[in-house]
């Protein structure tokens, strides 16, 4: 028996905000898109590395303020890159934690959480 990767999907209200946010701001390229037909919800994937996530304007799909943790060994590389975007809305903090790791979490324009994380060297 195995199991595959999971691929999260995240409510979106709005497809330039997402853009920003996803791409601009946190880096994420765009792998594909679909549209029913022009006019009709957007549903996407990004990536950025490892990381796949869905995106949708579906409102079937799922519901906005979803939490989720996306490891990285790289967080303070991460987030130095992110405060030099000067992004209006977010200057994402990095956290230690008492279950042994650092975060650093965003919220992104629909409520979603977002929480890059990497365990403490000991």
């Amino acid at each position: 028996m195995s199991f595959g990767q999971t691929t999260p999907i995240l409510r979106i209200f709005d497809e330039a905000k997402a853009r920003e946010f996803y791409v601009d701001f946190l880096g994420f390229k765009v792998d594909w898109e679909h549209r029913f037909e022009p006019g009709l919800p957007l549903y996407l994937q990004i990536s950025l590395d490892g990381c796949v996530l869905h995106l949708s304007e579906h409102h079937g799909d799922c519901s906005p303020g979803a939490a989720m943790r996306i490891e990285t060994n790289e967080l303070d590389a991460f987030q130095q890159k992110l405060l030099a975007k000067q992004y209006k809305n977010a200057r994402p903090a990095v956290q230690e934690m008492p279950w042994g790791s650092r975060d650093m979490s965003i919220m992104d324009p629909f409520g979603n959480r977002l929480t890059f994380t990497t365990a403490i060297s000991s």
